[in-house]
């Protein structure tokens, strides 16, 4: 199965290196010192679930070079979701899933105007991963999840294949004929995480022992949850309380990607996260004020660092 990830940062690194592992004949998409740093020395992940090295690795900074894939895991940053989408082009053939992993919940409507519905497959991780250095993706906690599936709820052959490799690559896999409702479950989630952390500049771990701010934390999941509930998606009951239960016992040094990305002064995804919660939430008659709150306060950082 030939896949091509596009983004290696911790998303696209992790998991397209285990499925490289797995047998998969896999091409990174990447730039720059990262792009080098895996040519000299291979992809390498390390943390908490083990170590892995793909060396050599199949990587590249042209799209156009690698031509049609079967899967294409499409990991780039919200912002670039479009021009992304039209530089990978040239990779889709009649029966290419195309399936985003990004953060928020629109990523598979921002790419269906440019590939088409067809080539577009659902799909959300969990995990706590980010480039420690060149070549290099650090990986926090065990926590290693994907569930993709096609967005009508139809099982396919494609699909099938790509369920059959990720079981042989070590990390927990579904086959979801609901992937809608499991972007959402992970949305209620990232929300609460990436908001508070962001916020906070803190890790977790530093946070989950204060009740006002693990309040904020409950605050930012349950209007998540009833703003998914608003918009009629379904199996969201209870989504909020397993995820604060979850942050009660997980590793004190998760902190979501938006975090470092505010902490090392970069670019955020803040207007598809806590933004996308207060922009649907006055389309549907939601009330959001912790995320209304959360997004004022990061809202000078969207573009990095104020100068």
């Amino acid at each position: 199965m030939r896949i091509a990830v596009i983004g290696t940062g911790g998303v696209g690194g992790a998991f397209g290196a285990a499925l490289a592992k797995a047998g998969g004949d896999v091409t990174f998409l990447a730039r720059g010192a990262h792009l080098a740093a895996m040519k000299a020395s291979g992809l390498r992940v390390e943390g908490d679930r083990g170590n892995t090295l793909i060396h050599p690795v199949q990587a590249t900074d042209d799209p156009a070079s690698i031509g049609v894939v079967d899967v294409v895991f499409f990991c780039v940053k919200l912002w670039d979701v479009e021009t992304a989408g039209a530089a990978i082009r040239p990779m889709v053939g009649p029966n290419t899933a195309v399936i985003p992993l990004q953060n928020g919940i629109d990523a598979a409507a921002r790419l269906t105007p440019i590939l088409g519905a067809k080539a577009i497959v659902g799909g959300t991780v969990g995990i706590s991963a980010t480039i420690g250095a060149p070549g290099l993706i650090k990986q926090v906690g065990t926590m290693m999840t994907m569930s993709f599936g096609e967005l009508d709820g139809s099982t396919s052959p494609r699909a099938e294949r790509l369920y059959a490799l990720a079981q042989k690559a070590g990390f927990d896999v579904t086959l979801s004929n609901t992937i809608e409702t499991a972007i959402w479950i992970k949305f209620i989630m990232l929300t609460g995480v990436s908001g508070v952390t962001a916020l906070t500049r803190l890790p977790v771990g530093k946070l989950r022992d204060d009740p006002d701010v693990f309040g904020l934390f409950e605050q930012v999941m349950y209007e998540t949850e009833a703003l998914g509930r608003a918009r009629g998606v379904a199996g969201l009951d209870g989504a909020a309380d397993k995820h604060l239960a979850w942050l009660r016992t997980s590793p004190p040094t998760v902190m979501a990607s938006m975090a470092h990305d505010l902490i090392r002064g970069n670019r955020i995804e803040l207007p598809w996260l806590a933004g996308r919660v207060v922009s649907l939430g006055k389309e549907l008659g939601v009330p959001t004020p912790a995320n209304a709150f959360i997004h004022a306060a990061l809202k000078p950082f969207v573009n990095g660092t104020p100068v």
